[in-house]
């Protein structure tokens, strides 16, 4: 194990060390990529100036024959570190004043060569990283979108597109990764929450533009418009804003409308069949990743799918092969790197193109949009009302083919499967067990049944369930009872859920496996009672209860839709009273637009209450 720990990993003092070997007597970088990874991924293992700190330490304890040339090489080393990531000394004061004592102790030394090296007085200001657009406060109440777009060419619309959202990305620094990573959320990053923002603004921003048109002809045209613009974005290489267009034409709202697409032409179908199938999650997004590494010059990345790479290695790999936390795993510093290094690098490549300041500015004011998803989805149902579901019942009606287990409605279930109710409830009562018995007897106590029964409506009393009256309940008991109530209680146990395919913006893991859900459309299930998420080949496995997070709504007071919110254990997690709702989940905070209604209309015409996940 030790010789393991030897070939994979290293202290953070030996990676100091090996940094300062990557240099020559002359000052050349001999070794580029393992000073650049320790400077990058350092903050990951301890603070900037820590790392300073040590530095400094060094050059002064530093003697004997080798100490003219470790000390030569910090000095490269620190000047390096200015010239590759000068807004770390400009945005972190402390960091800074660490550099210039190591300066002044230089200077006092004689060293006027070296003291020279480190120019810190000459780091610009980066203080735009750090300013974030705000949102007008005054703008509680709702605006109407601009249309002074549409004399614009669908490639103009596109190229200023590509240079708002170059911006937005400059402002990300490689720490907000880190954050992001580390934390699961964009809390504490408000640069990478308004990028993600801007993201989620321009789809919304499609979907008012088509939605604006009063008559299908004329939102077919405002559609094939998109779908040019989202072929320009190709011929720009900028697949992130690309991603957002088409998470705009894909939104509900907008691909309900059949009647609108019945103008569109069919190659131009054809051409948005293909650019929806360039990024899709197939493959963990093989195609996009494939089109992506053949791109030259300028290319912009989906950032969420890099993101959830990170986030993927992260939650894959531990930071440290040690308990001591003193052996750092460099398998996973490397990957880490690898992701980080390729999006700095993004950002020194700009768009080869001229944008015009006042369209841009227009642009921005245009995307600050104060509409909910409700009342985007209702303004969908103005347009292209449903089609009556009483009138479209045909005369002589065959009988309706009984739903699937996974598909079964709330409000209408049959009767399941005996050998699969059987199953779903073993899984349950062993899911119990082992999150309630935790003196591990394998009984439940009366005391231990009082915090299970909140979890459970159809669980009254200790002694319904205590057969033998012995004071304990067994895992057969408990089944036993369970059968019992799946009869009395026409089949709505907890575990039924309502599952329906969705797309997720947000990292997710399975309720069942605790497995990362890979994608970017439609990567998994979610349940619309409680909201749980499962891999698709996990669904019917899942035995976790379905509790409703709210009580039947009425569709036509969408301004009476509480807002909603539902969060489980997360993976590796101690054990919880499932009446904890309120624990974090990882991630959860990534998701801009938390717990916000909308009103879906499923295949059979029927409406169903949901929560809508934006794509990122």
């Amino acid at each position: 194990m030790e010789s393991s720990n030897q070939e994979n990993g290293a202290t953070v003092d030996e990676l100091l060390h090996r940094s300062l070997q990557g240099f020559d007597e002359n000052g050349k970088v001999t070794d580029p990529t393992t000073v650049r990874m320790f400077l990058m991924m350092h903050p990951w293992y301890i603070p900037s100036t820590d790392a300073a700190a040590k530095l400094l330490k060094l050059y002064q304890e530093v003697t004997g024959e080798e100490a003219v040339a470790v000390r030569s090489k910090i000095c490269h080393l620190v000047k390096y570190w200015i010239t590759e990531f000068p807004a770390e000394f400009d945005l972190n004061p402390a960091l800074a004043e660490q550099i210039m004592e190591l300066k002044g102790l230089l200077y006092q030394a004689g060293n006027h060569r070296q003291s020279q090296m480190i120019t810190i007085e000459n780091v610009p200001s980066y203080e735009w990283k750090r300013q974030v657009t705000q949102r007008n406060p005054v703008s509680q109440k709702k605006r109407k979108m601009s249309l002074l777009f549409d004399h614009l060419e669908f490639s103009e619309l596109a190229e200023h597109f590509t240079y708002l959202e170059y911006k937005s990305f400059c402002k990300i620094l490689f720490q907000d990764y880190h954050s992001f990573v580390m934390h699961g959320c964009t809390v504490d990053n408000p640069i990478l929450e308004r990028f993600i923002t801007l993201f989620n603004s321009v789809s919304q921003w499609i979907q008012l533009m088509i939605l604006s048109k009063p008559t299908p002809q004329q939102r077919a045209q405002i559609i094939t418009q998109f779908i040019k613009v989202a072929q320009k974005l190709l011929q720009l290489q900028n697949f992130n804003t690309l991603m957002a267009v088409i998470g705009g034409l894909s939104h509900s709202s907008i691909s309900r409308l059949k009647e609108t697409y019945n103008y569109i032409n069919p190659e131009t179908i054809k051409i948005w069949d293909s650019l929806t199938e360039l990024v899709t999650s197939c493959g963990n997004y093989s195609q996009y990743r494939k089109r992506f590494a053949e791109c030259e010059g300028f290319k912009f990345p989906i950032l969420g799918v890099h993101l959830k790479d990170l986030i993927a290695v992260h939650v894959a790999l531990p930071d440290w092969l040690d308990k001591e936390k003193t052996i750092v795993n460099l398998t996973k510093m490397q990957q880490l790197y690898a992701i980080i290094n390729n999006l700095v690098l993004i950002q020194s490549t700009p768009p080869p193109l001229d944008a015009n300041t006042d369209l841009v500015n227009l642009l921005v004011v245009s995307l600050d949009q104060y509409h909910t998803d409700d009342e985007i989805y209702q303004l969908s149902l103005q347009r292209e009302p449903r089609k009556n579901s009483i009138a479209s019942i045909p005369a002589n009606p065959e009988p309706a083919k009984s739903p699937v287990i996974d598909d079964w409605a709330t409000a209408r279930k049959p009767n399941p499967d005996q050998a699969v109710l059987n199953k779903h409830i073993e899984k349950m009562v062993e899911s119990v067990f082992k999150n309630f018995d935790t003196d591990g007897d394998g009984h439940i106590s009366q005391e231990e049944f009082e915090i299970i029964k909140n979890n459970f409506p159809y669980l009254s009393k200790f002694g319904e369930l205590d057969a033998n009256n012995d004071g304990k309940i067994s895992k057969e008991e408990m089944a036993a009872y369970f059968m019992k109530a799946s009869s009395v209680f026409s089949c709505k146990m907890g575990f039924i859920h309502n599952f329906y395919e969705t797309t997720y913006i947000k990292p997710t893991f399975c309720e069942h496996c605790k497995g990362f859900i890979w994608g970017i459309f439609k990567q998994g299930f979610k349940c619309r009672a409680c909201g749980v998420n499962c891999h698709k080949h996990c669904k019917s496995l899942l035995s976790v209860e379905c509790r409703k997070r709210t009580k039947s709504i009425s569709i036509d007071s969408p301004s009476q839709r509480p807002s909603r919110s539902f969060s489980f254990p997360p993976p590796g997690a101690k054990k919880h009273s499932l009446q904890q709702t309120g624990c974090n989940f990882p991630y959860r905070d990534c998701q801009l637009k938390r717990g916000t209604t909308e009103i879906i209309e499923d295949d059979n015409g029927s409406l169903e209450d949901d929560v809508y996940d934006d794509h990122l």
